[in-house]
């Protein structure tokens, strides 16, 4: 449930319902696990990192969830903008920016749950309430106005999409000449999300196994290059209190021409 303990029906999106706003509530603004750091905050660090002197007027976080990474790019961003097509994401989310506050219920096994509070005073986050905005939109077709920006974070997005070679073909045009495309993704390729022709990668091609990050390079080629070697970036999902999820992400950084 979402902190102001308002109950939405499921809908056919898995990530409406209130398991996994809970489990992402946790995830982003929760304990850490098995030694492994805060992924959103730990993304947005990179990120910002990775920007070094450039402008940071703007920034665009997509598929945002319920927000940290969002208001960690706050800390030196002007203005950013969350996105996220899950509604009960976003509305967690935009509670965070209003209150500073959220409360949610934290699995412990079968029906048993533990109610937790949070807030981003804690995280040194308070200041960032008044230069994040958030939004629920589909990242195949977002709003016109979404351009303009010195940074865009698409955090574990791409193996999400139905379609991310459209998406990745004209990401360019929202950002500024110079900025950055940050995109995390390991690469969980599942037909229910995306159909097998449009995955990037985890194919055979003429007898050649394709990656995707090769994918990813024949998609942003003509209008981006990558700035540096991929990282790899740890995170731990908890799904009740003796099951965790342990994956790794691989992030890149390129570079609009």
């Amino acid at each position: 449930m979402t902190g102001n303990n308002t109950t939405v029906h499921a809908a056919s999106n898995p990530y409406e319902t209130d398991l996994l706003v809970s489990q992402y509530c946790e995830f982003h603004y929760g304990e850490d696990y098995f030694g492994i750091g805060n992924f959103p905050a730990t993304c947005a660090r990179l990120c910002i990192e990775h920007l070094g002197e450039r402008s940071k007027l703007r920034a665009l976080e997509l598929g945002c969830a319920v927000g940290r990474a969002t208001f960690e790019l706050a800390r030196v961003f002007a203005h950013v903008i969350g996105v996220d097509y899950s509604k009960r994401f976003i509305a967690v989310a935009d509670e965070l920016r209003v209150t500073g506050d959220i409360s949610y219920q934290v699995p412990v096994e079968g029906d048993l749950a533990v109610s937790v509070e949070r807030n981003l005073s804690a995280f040194g986050l308070e200041p960032a309430r008044t230069r994040v905005e958030f939004l629920s939109a589909d990242a195949m077709a977002l709003p016109a106005g979404l351009t303009g920006f010195d940074l865009i974070f698409a955090g574990n997005l791409i193996d999400r999409l139905p379609r991310p070679r459209l998406f990745l073909s004209s990401i360019h045009e929202r950002l500024n000449p110079g900025g950055l495309l940050v995109l995390t993704s390991p690469y969980t390729w599942l037909p229910e999300f995306t159909p097998r022709e449009e995955w990037l990668g985890g194919y055979t091609r003429n007898g050649r196994e394709i990656s995707s990050l090769e994918g990813l390079k024949e998609a942003l080629c003509p209008h981006f290059t990558l700035s540096d070697d991929p990282v790899d970036v740890p995170f731990v999902l908890r799904e009740t209190a003796r099951k965790y999820q342990h994956t790794v992400a691989q992030m890149s950084v390129w570079l609009r021409a």
